[in-house]
């Protein structure tokens, strides 16, 4: 009778047979991801990878993806690098990945691209954190390699020019594994120079890759971070790197940096003869006006007889002085007329214009109240009474009472 295997067992027989297949323990297999999942919480990556006629399921763990310089996509074409082996539990065979390169479209270009984007979220290629470079610097710090073409091509652009310009040169790797480190640290080092007034980073054509130091990560942030404005001047008019988008300025070709960093001394020579004509014309045609002014001046009636002008004034001034005191004595009047009526008001209700038609007041001492009636005062009370020229200090002896007196 011949045995019977477990499912576990079969799984595993399986997976010895393929683990130890010598083609199988690493391989590169070419397709099309699709069905493509990337869980949070573990970082794994889980995909499919087809062509015309088949497919075989991927899995590529956290440790082996995080160094990726691009993200998967469904419907994209990739080149992976694993072993294959079962997963007993569903007993299903898969490629482990360890490596995953872009096939047809280069994983530099990838790197390219996603850098990119993180740095234009992050604001680096704003347009509102780009400054205006100097019109006339007096220092002009240059990066680059002192070997190449591009140092050659700027130097004489640059003198050609403006031959005074002073030039700061940082010798630098422009290519390699060291690149970016050495211009970024050129960058600082500029930085440092309290004369400089604007720096160009640049070097001549080539391929991606070897354009690559200019689209570290660590030299987009330098130029971000430089004080002097810097321009970037990197290869052909169609190569374009992380630096030209972070840099203030952007130079489709080392020569054109040249020609954009500085002007033309003799066009500024020729500019400044024209405007010292301007401003000498200008100057006489202000002085003619003037003197034309002056001579009108000359001709008005006020310089030919400045008498009658005097005169004239004087005649204004007495009709005016004239109308003045008129409308202040009218005024003063007025017044005099509203206090006199005011007065006679008042004198009218003064309790002394009362006593001297003939009538007193009296005021009980005792109560220090004015007597209206008999009831007010007693026998014996010493009353006060107010004349107009005077008081009399009278004692009641007895009273007489009228008959209509309430």
């Amino acid at each position: 009778m011949k045995p019977v295997f477990t499912v576990s067992e079969v799984n595993y027989f399986i997976k010895n047979l393929i683990d130890s297949n010598q083609i199988l323990r690493q391989v590169y297999i070419r397709g099309e991801i699709s069905n493509f999942k990337y869980h949070d919480i573990s970082g794994h990556m889980y995909f499919t990878l087809k062509d015309e006629k088949s497919q075989i399921r991927c899995v590529m763990f956290k440790n082996c993806n995080r160094l990726l310089p691009f993200v998967p996509e469904n419907g994209m074409n990739v080149i992976a690098f694993g072993f294959i082996s079962v997963f007993t539990r569903d007993g299903q065979y898969q490629l482990y990945i360890e490596d995953l390169q872009p096939d047809g479209i280069g994983a530099l270009y990838i790197a390219f691209e996603k850098l990119k984007a993180h740095l234009e979220k992050e604001g680096l290629f704003a347009p509102e954190r780009k400054r205006m470079l100097p019109f006339l610097p007096k220092r002009i710090g240059l990066i680059t390699s002192p070997t190449g073409a591009a140092i050659r091509d700027l130097l004489t652009v640059i003198k050609r020019r403006f031959p005074n310009v002073n030039i700061v040169i940082a010798p630098v790797l422009v290519q390699g594994k060291d690149a970016a480190d050495e211009i970024s640290s050129a960058i600082s080092e500029l930085n440092s120079f309290e004369d400089i007034d604007v720096i160009i980073v640049g070097r001549g054509g080539g391929s991606i890759e070897e354009l690559w130091a200019f689209n570290e990560e660590k030299v987009a942030r330098a130029i971000a971070n430089s004080r002097i404005p810097v321009i970037s001047a990197v290869g052909h008019e169609t190569d374009y790197t992380i630096a030209d988008f972070v840099a203030d300025k952007r130079a489709p070709t080392p020569s054109a940096a040249g020609e954009m960093v500085i002007p033309e001394k003799r066009i500024l020579k020729n500019e400044l003869k024209h405007l010292s004509l301007r401003l000498v014309n200008g100057f006489y045609n202000f002085i003619g006006e003037k003197r034309q002014k002056l001579e009108y001046l000359k001709m008005s009636p006020v310089f030919k007889r400045p008498q009658t002008y005097i005169v004239n004034c004087r005649l204004v001034i007495e009709e005016l002085l004239g109308r003045l005191n008129k409308d202040t004595n009218y005024y003063i009047t007025k017044q005099k007329s509203i206090l006199s009526n005011s007065i006679s008001r008042l004198e009218a209700l003064n309790p002394l214009s009362t006593l001297k038609r003939g009538y007193s007041i009296c005021i009980n001492n005792c109560t220090n109240k004015v007597v209206k009636k008999i009831a007010d005062v007693n026998k014996g009370d010493c009353i006060r009474v107010l004349l107009s020229d005077g008081n009399l200090l009278c004692k009641v002896d007895e009273w007489e009472k009228r008959g209509n007196a309430s």
